[in-house]
């Protein structure tokens, strides 16, 4: 059992920061705040190779794992650049597309996935199909050669900034539960018959969130991810990816705060020391870094086995729920030790507050996950 950073990774982390530390929160919040996208910021990772570190090299990847993937995420977001498409398109829609789509399929989208040329979003959650994906309403129906997508889907990441999306429909119900029968599917964003709305959400980021109405839109057949009706367990095998990933970026937004909560508590004198001498303040941001530490060991554990083929379920729920926890603790006692100053914009905390949050509820709630460990691990009834 080795705990010590590969020296490869030290060497990934520097230089992610290093690009990281050239854009800056302050670029973030601006393209957030102006309707922009982070389009310079991607460019630069991807001509980097960072976008696709996770991609296999035949595809014109780094041939790494997801363990990479989460240190470029953590790392980023580490710089006050936390970018939540770095969970769906490299992490959840890719690792999919790598493990079930078919050989003309990674001929066809991987390449641009890695090269960063193309983005991919990820549709699943309905109005009334929320953690619930048996109630996916969304129906595709055979027609030939092709399917035909109609239905609703809301609170879709980056479609804006997407050429394809992986959209998650009914083709088939189950006669004796009456869940449905779910496939997978990629869809071109720009196709005829699908139009988005924007939805407006109290988070400072650049990346907005769609609601998507698909009105008779027709799919080859090709598109077809896996087999029919076998979308649930297809798509299961990229939640894993997206939860840690999305820790990654949890943990990256505590470590953030936590650099400026110090190097303010440090500086900042009010009866003649520092306020970082005071155990009032010093302790809180202490016990702060001892959670993120924890939640960045439990992530670790998850990559590991994910990359190894391994069933990373339980390290990837635990991991995030320890990981969204451990942020908002880390940034609101940031806020805290700024004192007034912590609502300030000048000091780049507050305005995390929205993703920050975010990153409890989705990609999978607090409360999901709880199922997950008491039904699973400690073998309790289920309660749905």
């Amino acid at each position: 059992m080795d705990f010590q950073e590969p020296d490869e990774h030290g060497e990934l982390r520097q230089a992610v920061r290093a690009i990281g530390m050239s854009f800056g929160h302050g670029y973030f919040v601006e393209q957030a705040r102006t309707g922009a996208k982070a389009d310079e910021l991607w460019k630069v990772l991807a001509e980097q190779g960072f976008v696709g570190v996770n991609i296999p090299e035949v595809h014109g990847g780094g041939g790494q794992g997801l363990a990479e993937l989460a240190i470029v995420t953590e790392e980023l977001a580490a710089c006050g650049v936390p970018l939540l498409l770095f969970l769906v398109s490299p992490g959840l829609c890719t690792s999919v597309l790598m493990r079930h789509g078919s050989p003309a399929q990674h001929a066809q989208f991987l390449p641009a996935l890695a090269s960063g040329e193309a983005k991919i979003a990820f549709a699943i959650t309905e109005p009334d199909a929320g953690s619930n994906s048996h109630n996916v309403a969304t129906q595709a129906v055979r027609d030939g050669d092709v399917y035909r997508l109609r239905g609703t889907k809301y609170y879709i990441s980056g479609v804006d900034e997407s050429r394809w999306l992986m959209v998650v429909a009914r083709t088939g119900t189950h006669d004796e539960t009456g869940r449905g029968k779910l496939s997978i599917f990629v869809v071109d964003s720009d196709a005829p018959g699908l139009e988005r709305q924007h939805l407006p959400v109290e988070i400072v980021s650049p990346e907005k969130q769609f609601t998507l109405f698909f009105d008779d839109v027709i799919v080859p057949a090709g598109r077809l991810v896996g087999d029919e009706h076998d979308g649930l367990r297809v798509v299961f095998s990229g939640l894993n990816p997206e939860r840690i990933l999305g820790a990654s970026l949890s943990i990256g937004i505590g470590r953030y705060a936590l650099d400026k909560a110090a190097a303010y508590a440090r500086e900042r004198r009010v009866w003649d020391v520092p306020i970082g001498a005071h155990q009032g303040v010093a302790h809180p941001l202490a016990a702060a870094k001892v959670a993120l530490d924890l939640a960045a060991l439990m992530n670790t554990k998850a990559a590991w086995l994910y990359d190894r083929g391994l069933d990373a379920a339980e390290a990837a729920n635990t991991a995030k729920l320890a990981a969204a926890d451990a942020g908002i603790a880390a940034l609101d006692q940031a806020i805290q030790t700024h004192g007034g100053n912590g609502l300030a914009s000048e000091y780049g905390l507050a305005d995390l507050w929205g993703t920050a949050r975010l990153l409890r509820t989705a990609p999978v709630s607090r409360e999901m996950i709880l199922n997950y460990v008491a039904t699973h691990t400690l073998g309790l009834p289920r309660s749905y």
